[in-house]
């Protein structure tokens, strides 16, 4: 930038032309073989080194660019980072905040990451993906306005369910807070969600269940695990993921689940439970510890979060049937192979078509219209409390109101309770 010497002067000249020049140029310092600039701002001094030549026209560089940055100061135009994007105090400036929506993505996602499973991050990176998608990962995200999200909501409900839609919202505006809380955004672009009605539990009648074991099960293991799925109200993930050191007499622990990506990992509320046996329950796992006695145990990895895992030496209860000239490609049954088998057997029993989860429904319904004790109901399921039920099974709790009056003051007459008869005056 510039000359390097002026006129024929030696280096030794030169070097005491420079500095005498740089005395005589307010604010401008020499630091070693660099320039320095000197100025206020917001009250402080502030000193910043040129990492340029030391040469006259570089000094005079200096001076017109302590000029200009004084001149941006008074007008309050004046943006650190632009000037000085290297240095310390330019962080957090409204330039440094200025990014593309990609950029954005790739920092939210280094932070995001670091404390979600493998498989809820898979979840999340095709929903926040498909939001980039639409908006546009070159877009600069402090243009972005309500508008824009609007029309990512627009473009989304048109070829998906609300409730899905809803997930791919939840996860955009988790990254669209965390900007504006970190100042790349500046005003909120959060989505508003749709409103989705969650469809009722679809539970089998014990007519079906009935088709089902005595029509659509060909094998005992069949009947074995749609009896158990019924009379425990696990999760699918849950099913497939027991092993034999599970069972403790009429107790049933549940541990573990597995992802459809074949991943063991803990119960979807992180804490492990024990389900108490009724006698089809029992009867299946009977029939499911004789058909597993000659397996042998092996060494697991458990996920508990993305940063811990545990051992475990598992053996296990629920195996894939070979089919005939087909290889076992695991030793445990997946929640896929489990949904497709669960689809066959209803279709074989001549069942009205549900997905594998209303047997944890089917449960939950009988339970409750049993009379059965509902906080009991809810420790069995892995709720944390009876609100899930509640709000999920309330239509079958309110059904059978009546009932369960006259049921209750059943009770209260074998414990001496009466009915006073009273008179009017």
């Amino acid at each position: 930038m510039g000359r390097s010497r002026k006129g024929s002067l030696s280096p030794e000249e030169e070097r005491k032309a420079i500095e005498q020049l740089v005395q005589q140029s307010p604010g401008i310092e020499l630091r070693g073989e660099a320039l320095r600039i000197d100025f206020m701002y917001e009250g402080k001094r502030c000193r910043e080194t040129l990492k340029i030549p030391l040469t006259f026209s570089n000094v005079e560089y200096a001076v017109n660019k302590r000029k200009s940055i004084q001149l941006e100061i008074r007008q309050g135009t004046f943006d650190y980072a632009v000037h000085f994007p290297e240095s310390a105090k330019s962080r957090n400036t409204p330039a440094s905040r200025k990014i593309t929506l990609k950029e954005l993505y790739e920092r939210y996602w280094l932070v995001k990451t670091t404390d979600i499973t493998e498989e809820t991050e898979r979840r999340y990176k095709v929903a926040l993906n498909a939001c980039c998608e639409i908006v546009g990962w070159s877009v600069p995200v402090n243009t972005l306005m309500p508008e824009d999200v609007d029309q990512l909501r627009a473009r989304l409900i048109s070829t998906r369910k609300p409730a899905t839609v809803n997930h791919y919202l939840a996860t955009w505006n988790g990254m669209v807070e965390w900007g504006r809380s970190n100042e790349y955004v500046t005003r909120s672009l959060e989505a508003v969600f749709f409103k989705n009605r969650a469809e009722d539990p679809d539970p089998l009648t014990l007519d079906e269940y009935k088709q089902i074991i005595e029509k659509g099960c060909l094998h005992a293991q069949d009947k074995a695990l749609v009896t158990l799925a019924v009379y425990t109200g696990l999760r699918p993930g849950e099913l497939c993921a027991l092993a034999r050191e599970d069972v403790k007499g009429n107790l049933l622990h549940v541990r573990r689940s597995v992802t459809a990506s074949k991943v063991l990992k803990v119960p979807k509320t992180g804490m492990a439970r024990k389900i108490w046996l009724v006698p089809p329950a029992m009867e299946a796992v009977n029939a499911l510890l004789k058909m597993t006695e000659n397996a042998k145990p092996k060494q697991e990895t458990i996920e508990i979060s993305r940063h811990q895992t545990r051992q475990e030496k598992l053996t296990p209860l629920v195996t894939p049937l070979q089919a005939r000239n087909k290889s076992v490609a695991t030793e445990r049954m997946q929640v896929g192979s489990w949904a497709a088998k669960w689809e066959k057997l209803l279709s074989r029993a001549g069942v009205r078509r549900r997905v594998a989860y209303q047997t944890r429904h089917t449960y939950a319904c009988w339970s409750l219209t049993a009379h059965g004790n509902i906080a009991f109901i809810a420790k069995q399921m892995g709720h944390k409390d009876y609100s899930m039920l509640v709000k999920v099974y309330g239509r079958w709790m309110d059904s059978e109101s009546e009932n369960e009056a006259e049921f209750i003051w059943q009770e209260l007459q074998k414990s001496g309770a009466f009915c006073p008869t009273i008179a009017p005056s």
